[in-house]
This record gives structure tokens, sequence and C-alpha cells, in this order.
């Protein structure tokens, strides 16, 4: 199959295939005589594979990683246990960031009276943080 039926096949971009081809992560296809990429079935697995592992976030690293272990099939279960604890805690943390985000913008629009009457609330903590006053939403 050609690059755009693969792209077409697993929802990947086909400038984001080539970058993991030339990252290492998609073997090299075969060529035709017309100098087009040939690209099997064991393409198309590996590629579902990858755009899996990056739909859960995981950075193309750990992806190389997990596809060497795939290719290696050793017992490599504790490493791949590993990875994925490794990706929990980055999840788990940006969880938490995301809900101090969340009770930071909460605060700043507790900062709107609602009325939308003479000065806004909101742009005022926002222009106060600008000029590197204390603010609403980074009071605590």
């Amino acid at each position: 199959m050609q690059i755009k039926d693969l792209a077409r096949a697993t929802g990947v971009d086909v400038e984001t295939i080539r970058y993991y081809e030339k990252q290492g992560l998609l073997p090299e296809p075969a060529r035709r005589d017309n100098g087009y990429r040939d690209y099997e079935a064991t393409h198309l697995e590996r590629l579902a594979f990858i755009r899996h592992c990056r739909a859960l976030d995981m950075p193309l690293a750990d992806v190389h990683q997990l596809l060497s272990y795939l290719d290696a099939p050793e017992d490599h279960f504790g490493e791949v246990d590993l990875l994925v604890d490794e990706q929990l805690t980055r999840v788990r943390a940006r969880l938490k960031s995301m809900r101090a985000l969340e009770k930071q913008l909460l605060q700043l629009r507790a900062r709107c009276n609602g009325t939308h009457e003479g000065r806004c609330g909101i742009l005022d903590e926002l222009v106060s943080a600008a000029h590197g006053e204390a603010c609403a939403c980074h009071s605590g």
C-alpha cells in the first residue's frame, strides 16, 4: 500500500509517518520500481501500535522502548510495567497541575460580579498580575 493509504487506514498524517520512519519507529518500507514506498500489513500494525501509545500520551522514547520489547520478546514484562508506571506518574502530576489551574481560574472567575457594570474584576486581576502585584488566582 502507498503512504497515503497507510495514513488513511491509521489516521496518522503522512508527514508523521515519515517522521516515525526517520526516528526508527517504523522500518523502511520496500520501494516500488517507480520509487514509491510500498507498505505492508506489518507497517499498518506497527503504526497502529504507535498511534495507540501516543493516544496514551506516551513519549516517543517510551514508545521506541516498547517497540524494542515487542521486537525482542524476552522477559521484559517488568520493564513494560515500569514504563507504564512512569507514565501514570506523569499523568497524575499533570492532573494535579490541572486541578490547581482549575482552582486558580475559579478564583479569578469569582472576581466578576456578573453585572459587567463599570470595571471588570477579571481584567483588573489580570492587569494587577501583569504588574507583579498579588492576584486572586495565585493567592493560595
